[in-house]
């Protein structure tokens, strides 16, 4: 049972993931056929363990976590945009000079004073 050699990969990641297929392919071959190693039968067994789960899960809520938080500052800026037009027009509605810079107005933390 020859295996057709697969399309070379155009990037590294596709690299990565067709050795991690054939790996996986290789290890459950020999899960079925009774030939697998301690450490590949110990492999496997963590990977579907309920604290690795529960680990898997953690982590990709702190990725959605700190996405969140990418989007928070992003709004910030966009929050701060629109403070300072509309500062600026309620100063040219006044007839008083536009700010050139609005960055007294704000503290390090780019909150506003």
């Amino acid at each position: 049972m020859s295996r057709r050699k697969p399309r070379p990969a155009t990037t590294d990641e596709n690299r990565e993931n067709q050795l991690v297929s054939m790996t996986l392919d290789l290890a459950e071959k020999q899960l079925l056929e009774g030939t697998a190693s301690s450490q590949v039968m110990t492999h496997f067994l963590k990977i579907g363990s309920t604290r690795e789960r529960l680990e898997r899960a953690r982590l990709e809520r702190e990725v959605e976590l700190l996405e969140a938080k990418v989007e928070s500052l992003a709004s910030q800026a966009d929050i701060k945009v629109l403070y300072q037009e509309a500062l600026q027009a309620m100063r040219g509605y006044a007839g008083q000079e536009p700010i050139e810079e609005f960055d007294e107005y704000y503290d390090e933390e780019g909150d506003w004073d």
